[in-house]
């Protein structure tokens, strides 16, 4: 048994994260809002896979309606400093809806 947990991922990698999606001005409501995605995934992924749920090239996103984050940033490091009530909320519009 031991060299079996020797063998498995650190507990970050297998981590995951609730992202809670919302819809912000003229962009359509997804029929489902929450994901989970790898904690240790870059946003850039996040952004890939609304776009593909929307059918859309771009998008617009923000966390907790505030900013737009680097799609470098790991999904971790948000959530740790922005997560609300275990989720990360991920607002997305199809035109810039906040500076």
């Amino acid at each position: 048994m031991d060299s079996e947990t020797t063998l498995a991922s650190p507990p970050a990698v297998a981590q995951k994260v609730i992202v809670l999606f919302r819809a912000t001005g003229d962009a359509p409501i997804l029929k489902q809002s929450k994901f989970k995605i790898g904690a240790a995934e870059k946003f850039a992924k996040v952004i890939d896979f609304l776009c593909r749920q929307l059918h859309r090239e771009t998008v617009f996103v923000y966390i907790n309606s505030a900013f737009s984050p680097s799609p470098d940033e790991t999904v971790l490091d948000l959530f740790e400093n922005f997560g609300i009530d275990g989720k990360l909320v991920v607002n997305y519009a199809c035109s810039m809806a906040w500076g």
